[in-house]
């Protein structure tokens, strides 16, 4: 993919969509020995049970980590001037999650040109399970 430039955006424009494949059990195993985090609840049904979560259910991260590929097959990772997400919903394994998102605004800051971006994760159902923004200068 070609990386965008100022000139070629504007706002409103739909950003290249990110699918990825159903979530597995191995993947949150994998995910828990990388990141650090091994509370149960992420590989354990048992223990996703007894939170109150009816099984194991996915780290956050992991679908924020979705996001920031997306957003990384868009422009070069060294552009981007900000990322951040809120979570608003669970993901589990089986989940498909897709990332989408859109140009809100262009402007200039700091002698760049830059573009501020609304992303958001959603399952296979429609069910968000992040929304956030990003800026990159382009």
């Amino acid at each position: 993919m070609t990386t965008p430039t100022f000139d070629t955006i504007n706002v409103g424009d739909a950003l290249p969509s990110l699918t990825k494949a159903a979530i597995t059990e191995v993947q949150l195993v994998r995910y828990s020995g990388a990141s650090g985090d091994f509370n149960p609840i992420h590989t354990v049904h048992q223990a996703g049970v007894e939170s109150g979560n009816n099984g194991v259910i996915t780290h956050g991260m992991v679908i924020m980590g979705f996001v920031g590929q997306m957003i990384a097959n868009w422009v070069r990772p060294d552009q981007v001037r900000s990322f951040g997400v809120r979570f608003t919903g669970i993901s589990r394994p089986g989940d498909e999650i897709t990332v989408s998102g859109k140009v809100l605004e262009k402007f200039e800051a700091d002698g760049e040109q830059r573009v501020r971006c609304e992303v958001e994760a959603a399952d296979q159902t429609g069910h968000r399970k992040v929304k956030g923004e990003f800026v990159a200068a382009l």
